[in-house]
C-alpha cells in the first residue's frame, strides 16, 4: 500500500513548476490530489504559457495517484470557497494536505530596483497573488482539518530565513509565507493540524529552463550562464520531499518551521528525478551565498 493511498490534497499553484512537482509526487505516494490553477486548456492566464491543469492531473494519475483538475483563482474568495465545498462534498469532508504554491510573481518583479523606483501596483499585485491568496486558501481549507483533527499545510517559500532576498516586494511575500506557517502552526496546533513551510533550491523549472534556453536533457548548458545552475533541483525534488514529509507520522513535532528540500532530503532519505540529491544549503554555506 502507498504511503498516501486515500489521503486527499489540495495543490493551490500545481499548473506548472514546484506545484506540478508537488502534486506529481503526492500522486506517486497514492494520493487524490485536486490540482488548482488558472490556466487550462480552454484559456490561458495571463502567465501566457503552455502549462494547462488538465496537464498536471493527468501527470499526477500517471504517477499513480488520481488527479482532478478545477479551475480556480485563488485570489477570488467565491472560487476558493466553491473549491472547498467541492472537496467535502466529494470526498466526505476529508483534506489531508494543503499545499500553497501560488506565486504568479516573476514577471511582476523588478530586479535592481529600489521599492521606490519599482512598480507599485506591480509590488501589491504580487502580495495579492503570493500572500492574499495563501490567506484565503488556508481560511476555507483549514476547518476541514480541524474538524478531523488532523492534516497538513504548506506554504511554498523561497529561502529558509527572513533575509532580504533582492527585492522588498520579492522579500516580502517569501517572508510573508514563512510567517503565515509559523502563525498558522500557533493557532492550529491544539487541534492536530501541522503548518509548516517548505522552500526548495535553485529550482529547475520550466520557466527556469526556458530563460536560459535549455531543456531537461541539455539543462546542463546552462552552466555556461549561471554557474549556481549545477546545484539546480527538478520540481520532482521538492515534490518528493513533500510527499515524504506527509507520509510521517510524527510531522506535527515540525509544526511552524521552515524545512528546504534538501534538509528533508537528509532526513527521509529520497533522490531527484536524475537520481542526484542536490544540496543548495551545504553549496550556499561552502560560497558564503
Amino acid at each position: 500500500m502507498k504511503p498516501l493511498q486515500n489521503q486527499i490534497a489540495v495543490v493551490a499553484g500545481a499548473t506548472r513548476g514546484a506545484g506540478r512537482g508537488i502534486a506529481a509526487m503526492l500522486g506517486e505516494a497514492g494520493a487524490t490530489v485536486y490540482c488548482t490553477g488558472r490556466s487550462t486548456r480552454a484559456a490561458q492566464s495571463d502567465m501566457q504559457r503552455m502549462e494547462t491543469i488538465e496537464d498536471t492531473a493527468e501527470i499526477v494519475t500517471a504517477f499513480g495517484g488520481i488527479g482532478i483538475p478545477v479551475q480556480v483563482d485563488h485570489t477570488k474568495e467565491d472560487e476558493v470557497k466553491a473549491l472547498f465545498e467541492k472537496v467535502r462534498n466529494e470526498q466526505n469532508g476529508r483534506l489531508d494536505i494543503l499545499v500553497n504554491d501560488v506565486w504568479g510573481g516573476d514577471p511582476l518583479t523588478e530586479w535592481g530596483k529600489s521599492f521606490w523606483e519599482h512598480s507599485l501596483r506591480d509590488g501589491l499585485l504580487m502580495q495579492e497573488r503570493a500572500v492574499h491568496s495563501h490567506m484565503i486558501t488556508s481560511y476555507y481549507g483549514a476547518p476541514l482539518m480541524v474538524e478531523r483533527k488532523q492534516g497538513l499545510i504548506i506554504e511554498i517559500t523561497d529561502g529558509v530565513d527572513y533575509r532580504y532576498r533582492g527585492n522588498l516586494y520579492y522579500s516580502l511575500a517569501k517572508v510573508s509565507a514563512i510567517h503565515l506557517a509559523a502563525a498558522m502552526a500557533e493557532e492550529l496546533r491544539p487541534h492536530g493540524v501541522t503548518a509548516v513551510a517548505v522552500t526548495p533550491g535553485f529550482l529547475r523549472s520550466e520557466a527556469m529552463l526556458d530563460l536560459f534556453g535549455v531543456t531537461k536533457d541539455n539543462w546542463k548548458d546552462a552552466l555556461k550562464q549561471e554557474p549556481h545552475f549545477i546545484m539546480s533541483e527538478t520540481p520532482i525534488y521538492v515534490g518528493r520531499a513533500i510527499a515524504a514529509l506527509a507520509a510521517d507520522p510524527k510531522k506535527i513535532e515540525k509544526t511552524g518551521q521552515t524545512l528546504s528540500s534538501w534538509g528533508l532530503s537528509d532526513q527521509y532519505d529520497f533522490v531527484d528525478e536524475d537520481g542526484n540529491r542536490p544540496h543548495w544549503g551545504n553549496y550556499a554555506a561552502k560560497l558564503g551565498l
